[in-house]
């Protein structure tokens, strides 16, 4: 049976994992794709849904949006929080499950980066895809990043890897349940002397599945890409960048 691995899973080395993982020329690189992207204006209100520490949240604050981001993680919170306060500005961040939102037309643009879209199962995905679509502005944009597509993950997939971020070192080992399309992984983070371990369950479709689902939850695809250069996406692209924009129900 399938759990909320995502609630108990974000601390302790793994979110250092994370943080040594990004640099802060990647997240720039982000916020420069999603700003063309998304079509924004200055002071645009965005949606930064799982935030994870805010880093995508901060560098739009830094450019005059109008934020608001939200994690289950009381520790990404909290730093998100403290990113805000020292650099001087100002954004919006709750604490809560991003499938509980329950916003109306409030946001000019979304975005859901980082494989945070395959951390839910099916039926909860469209509940989220719904619930975004309802907190958006009539013919505003939503942008997904994964690397969860069937298209990327399946034709590379490994079934173990090693991983090493600063002082981090960390093992992946997968496992693909066919019947559910559904990827498991089993992490090991290791530091010195201090070993921590989790397991993550990941959904996979493909990207006409993904297209299909968005669109039944008002949501019509409208590109593809397959890197932040926007070039084309193609199967084996590590990476699927994915826009989609509020249509109206009917």
């Amino acid at each position: 049976m399938r759990t909320n691995w995502f609630e108990d899973f974000f601390h302790g080395l793994a979110l250092e994992f994370w943080r040594n993982a990004i640099t802060p020329q990647e997240t720039e690189q982000d916020v420069n794709f999603l700003e063309t992207e998304l079509g924004l204006l200055k002071g645009s209100r965005v949606l930064d849904i799982p935030c994870g520490n805010g880093r995508h949240s901060l560098e739009f604050a830094k450019r005059g949006y109008a934020m608001s981001c939200i994690d289950l993680s009381d520790e990404f919170i909290a730093e998100a929080r403290q990113s805000a306060n020292a650099n001087g500005v100002h954004f919006e961040c709750i604490r809560m499950d991003i499938r509980d939102i329950n916003f109306q037309e409030r946001f000019d643009g979304a975005f859901c980066f980082g494989n945070s879209f395959g951390y839910l199962d099916r039926e909860a995905n469209a509940k989220f895809l719904k619930n975004i679509s309802r907190s958006l502005k009539p013919g505003a944009k939503f942008v997904v990043e994964t690397g969860l597509a069937a298209e990327s993950l399946l034709p590379g997939l490994q079934a173990r890897r090693w991983h090493r971020f600063g002082d981090i070192i960390a093992l992946s080992e997968n496992r693909y349940d066919t019947l559910e399309s559904e990827l498991h992984t089993d992490y090991t983070f290791i530091r010195g002397g201090t070993i921590e371990c989790g397991t993550a369950t990941y959904s996979v479709y493909t990207v006409a599945e993904l297209k299909g689902l968005f669109r039944t939850c008002g949501l019509l695809v409208t590109r593809l890409y397959g890197s932040r250069d926007r070039n084309p996406y193609n199967l084996g692209n590590p990476h699927l960048f994915l826009t989609a924009k509020k249509v109206d129900a009917n």
